[in-house]
């Protein structure tokens, strides 16, 4: 089986969760005796390539209309290298960016689609996909029935792929922009610059819930722990539904699906929305004032309390204090 990784990168090398996927597409190769290539798709590549290489074998789409990542463009292009290059296996992170691009391609291809797949297995032979349905409540196992086959991957299900001790070949994918859609163009990216890391990659991320009233509390509180332990912020829907932290922040089944080696849950009820998001983490840390609240029901260490009493005592001990 040939396989195909769209690789996500910040302009300096590839995304964990890419990495991820690479780890995925490895082992279907490695069982059906197929191969991997992974895919990078923007404007002056040269470092995300040297990086990319260390991994797979490379197929670079570099070419000043595809700078920034509008979706119907990068659909385009991945379906062209698909159609052309033959993969039976199309593989990306479940990440927003895939989320955008990639059922896009996949409709241009006519393929079958599997999203957030967190395990694989074969059957007779046959590639079968794990992936959670309801709030991970149930883990449906599913075929594809048409080709080429189209899955995102969730990065906490399989370990980053390690890089190779030699670099693998590059090859240029010409692109005909002529043929690009151009029925949407980039306009502006709004983002707001943090020194923290990225929430899905991150060791230790520290959220927040309905404890939290405001967001300077959320500075203060979740900001100010996550700083003295070099972790992510993150935060329940309810914060971003009432305006305290961005849908960036937000982990859970309609947000991001973490799996840190630490998980500190601050004044979260523990809904199973966002128990989804983070229940394969490594080790949970809880703190709520409601000694019933379900996020005890997931927590290795628990702390029934008060948040705003608690955690400045835990950061002035984390100071010297």
């Amino acid at each position: 089986m040939r396989a195909l990784i769209i690789c996500e990168h910040d302009g300096k090398g590839i995304r964990l969760g890419s990495r991820s996927a690479v780890a995925f597409a490895n082992a279907v190769a490695e069982e059906t005796r197929g191969s991997i290539e992974c895919v990078l798709l923007g404007h002056s590549l040269a470092a995300v390539t040297q990086d990319a290489s260390t991994y797979a074998p490379v197929l670079v789409a570099d070419h000043p209309a595809l700078e920034n990542p509008v979706a119907d463009r990068y659909a385009k292009v991945i379906a062209d290298v698909v159609r052309q290059r033959g993969y039976d296996l199309v593989v990306a992170a479940a990440t927003t960016f895939a989320k955008d691009i990639l059922p896009r391609a996949a409709g241009l291809l006519g393929g079958a689609m599997a999203s957030e797949v967190i395990g694989h297995e074969f059957r007779d032979g046959r590639l079968c996909f794990r992936r959670p349905l309801f709030a991970g409540a149930v883990v449906a196992t599913v075929a594809l029935n048409a080709k080429p086959q189209i899955v995102t991957i969730r990065p906490s299900a399989y370990p980053a792929a390690s890089a190779r001790p030699e670099r693998c070949g590059v090859t240029s994918f010409a692109v005909d922009e002529a043929a690009l859609p151009k029925k949407t163009e980039f306009e502006v990216l709004q983002s707001k610059l943090s020194n923290r890391p990225d929430v899905t990659e991150a060791r230790i991320v520290v959220s927040g819930g309905r404890g939290i009233k405001n967001s300077e509390d959320f500075e203060r509180l979740v900001g100010g722990l996550a700083d003295r332990l070099h972790a992510a912020t993150g935060s329940s829907r309810a914060l971003v539904d009432a305006g305290i932290t961005p849908n960036a922040f937000q982990v859970g089944q309609t947000g991001k699906v973490v799996a840190p080696d630490l998980y500190i849950a601050l004044g979260i009820s523990g809904a199973v929305q966002h128990l989804a998001g983070m229940k394969n983490s490594k080790t949970v840390v809880a703190i709520n004032s409601d000694p019933e609240a379900p996020i005890f029901e997931v927590a290795d260490y628990g702390l029934v309390g008060d948040v705003y009493e608690l955690v400045p005592q835990w950061i002035a001990r984390l100071n010297g204090k």
